[in-house]
């Protein structure tokens, strides 16, 4: 198998095997959808700036294939500011660490505007996609298809929408039309308070909803980002989170690890998913078991 990216001529010296979860985040912020909920300011990226995310998400990819006989495992989750899949560099990226023994699972937030046979090469035992629906920036009836073709091709997936009021009967329908073993979320809509009457439209739809409606007390308590779960960013930047901007040391020179141990929070609240997942003070590893980076909850009907 070629890489994307070439992995270090010998591993560093290991201080024991690790079991990580990296969120990557490189530089691409361009986006075919121009949604004006999102809280991410879009713009039309360069070819130079295209090239350059297409270098560090090869040097990404090639650091993980690195690890193989190290004994490290990996868990990859790509959330970048854009939209990756319609990049061939993003789809090949998952096709390859799929394929990898020592990845466990590659997922990527995507809003499943790009065309989806790629996925066919991929181990679909290890990929995963985290799909959000979008009204008003693609019809129902397209983005179901290709949520279909998903279906077809067996791959593991969840969908969600952000819980604005003209997105509801939107997704009560995209809820009634997806098949039953596709869990459904719902993201609070930033700065939307919700009644208990109106927060109980979305729990029809999201029975875990309420954990996305209310911003969780963080501060001092224990989290996994900074030991097992860690942000890196295009220049190989370890954060412990998207959040929180203390750099612990970089991926590639391997300075990271001697700062990986276990951390309270030192922000007030956490109020994003994939922040407060990790929260040792929520039950949501319980909930999502193998599946908290694709988020689709152990045990969801149809097993998927």
């Amino acid at each position: 198998m070629t890489f994307l990216g070439m992995p270090s001529a010998s591993p560093l010296p290991e201080d024991g095997a690790r079991d990580l979860t990296l969120l990557y985040r490189g530089p691409l912020a361009s986006c075919d959808y121009d949604c004006p909920y999102c809280p991410f300011a879009k713009r039309r990226d360069s070819i130079e700036q295209l090239r350059a995310d297409r270098a560090a998400l090869e040097r990404f990819t090639g650091w993980a294939a690195g690890r193989a006989g190290t004994g490290d495992t990996l868990s990859l989750l790509f959330t970048p500011w854009g939209e990756g899949l319609v990049r061939s560099w993003y789809r090949r990226a998952l096709v390859e660490l799929s394929r990898l023994p020592h990845v466990r699972r590659v997922a990527i937030q995507t809003n499943l505007s790009c065309r989806t046979g790629w996925l066919a090469e991929a181990d679909l035992d290890a990929l995963a996609l985290w799909v959000t629906f979008h009204p008003g920036q693609v019809t129902r009836d397209r983005f179901l298809a290709k949520c279909r073709e998903l279906d077809a091709l067996g791959v593991r997936y969840s969908v969600g929408v952000v819980g604005r009021p003209e997105h509801l009967a939107e997704a009560h329908q995209l809820r009634a039309e997806l098949v039953e073993d596709v869990y459904l979320w719902v993201n609070a809509a930033e700065g939307l308070g919700y009644t208990d009457a109106e927060a109980a439209q979305w729990t029809a739809l999201d029975p875990y909803f309420e954990y996305s409606r209310h911003a969780h007390p963080s501060a001092g308590l224990p989290c996994r980002t900074g030991e097992s779960v860690l942000s890196v960013d295009g220049d190989g930047t370890v954060r412990r989170c998207h959040f929180v901007r203390d750099v612990l040391g970089n991926l590639y020179d391997g300075s990271y690890r001697a700062r990986l141990r276990p951390r309270a929070c030192p922000l007030p609240v956490c109020d994003c998913h994939i922040g407060y997942v990790h929260l040792e003070t929520l039950p949501l590893y319980e909930l999502f078991g193998a599946g908290v980076l694709e988020r689709v909850p152990h045990g969801w009907p149809g097993g998927r």
